[in-house]
């Protein structure tokens, strides 16, 4: 098939849906299939050109000059890669894929990656929408996409092209025991919460240290929130990493409890790591932890429940191993391979024996004249 991915940008700033996108456009390629991405650039082009996969130059950001200019732009890149598939990640992508189709035979893909965003439900504007968990899709299948046009492939990330095998890194040197996060640094990601709960059990546990992994525009205010304790040395925020595994390798537990989270991309890595994980009780997160089989699930903005669950882990090492042990299991369904299996399998519905489009039916009419 001729598949084209649409999204914002192709920078490796670690944010998930990029990463989603260059993991199935990468391993797509890699299967023999003729790939092509959409966007304003980034980091990752040298990754896509080392797999053969051709950059358009797509800029979808929303301004009225720009949006002409991105029209003119789609058309011209449709014209000339003419994709059985056009694979949309993001909200402008799928409205210049939907609205510009006239004229051409493509089947439209939709990936709802974060449907708490209002803009989500356009993602229904795809003849098949691909949810990232089963949560998302009752979500959304609240706001008016019809179930039959829903397809729910969860993420997965082990064996990402992005990445080396887990057993190339070395740890990070951190102080133990060692509680993480990984993530933006967002309020909407719990990272608030945690400071919280940190500072409620730190005096019972004199040598344990936070380590807070990822940017955002809340930043400021959670090292603001962090200074007001007196635990500044023992917070530390360590920024965006490229190579966020070293942090997982070397943490004893690791902590997601966003408030919001369709399918965190950053669970399967951390089981693999083999952490102790807790995670809030909201959205995907339960689907990556196997239902709390592997990993522990708190309520949401409960810094209290945190603490404890945290305290427990911390006084208690068999039950930290018995946790740790859980985590690791179960990895297949993880990986990147099987989303990358059942992606193909979705692009089949719309494109059964992969039927020729009219731009290669054509040219077989031209041969044989």
């Amino acid at each position: 098939m001729r598949i084209l991915h649409l999204t914002n940008h192709v920078q490796e700033i670690g944010n998930g849906i990029v990463n989603v996108a260059i993991d199935l456009a990468c391993m797509q390629a890699k299967d023999g299939h003729n790939v092509a991405v959409a966007s304003s650039g980034g980091e990752y082009e040298t990754l896509l050109k080392s797999y053969g996969i051709r950059h358009f130059h797509l800029d979808q950001s929303r301004t009225p000059l720009n949006i002409i200019k991105a029209v003119w732009r789609y058309r011209n890149i449709v014209d000339e890669f003419k994709p059985d598939i056009v694979h949309v990640h993001m909200m402008t992508g799928v409205i210049l894929a939907a609205t510009l189709r006239f004229g051409y035979e493509y089947g439209l893909i939709a990936t709802v990656h974060n449907e708490f965003q209002r803009s989500a439900t356009l993602m229904g504007l795809g003849d098949r929408v691909i949810v990232v968990s089963q949560a998302v899709g009752d979500s959304m299948a609240r706001r008016g996409i019809p179930k039959e046009k829903m397809r729910v492939i969860s993420n997965g990330t082990l064996g990402s092209p992005r990445q080396r095998s887990i057993k190339e890194y070395e740890p990070q040197p951190l102080h133990h025991p060692a509680i993480t996060t990984v993530s933006g640094m967002y309020r909407r990601k719990g990272v608030g919460e945690l400071i919280d709960a940190f500072v409620e059990i730190a005096a019972d546990f004199p040598d344990a240290h936070l380590y807070l992994v990822g940017n955002g525009p809340d930043r400021e205010s959670l090292e603001e929130q962090a200074r007001n304790t007196p635990l500044t040395s023992r917070i530390h925020f360590e920024g965006f990493q490229t190579e966020p595994k070293r942090y997982l390798l070397a943490t004893d537990i690791f902590v997601l409890v966003s408030h919001k989270d369709s399918s965190p991309l950053v669970i399967p890595e951390a089981r693999e790591a083999g952490c102790a994980i807790i995670g809030s009780n909201v959205d995907g997160i339960p689907e990556a932890l196997d239902g709390g089989k592997a990993g522990i699930l708190v309520p949401v903005k409960d810094s209290h429940t945190l603490a404890e669950n945290l305290r427990q882990l911390l006084s208690d090492r068999d039950r930290l191993q018995w946790w740790r042990t859980q985590a690791s299991q179960n990895l297949e369904r993880l990986s990147a391979a099987r989303v990358h299996k059942e992606t193909l399998a979705v692009y089949t519905e719309l494109r059964p024996n992969n039927t020729p489009n009219k731009y290669e039916y054509a040219e077989a009419k031209l041969i044989h004249k």
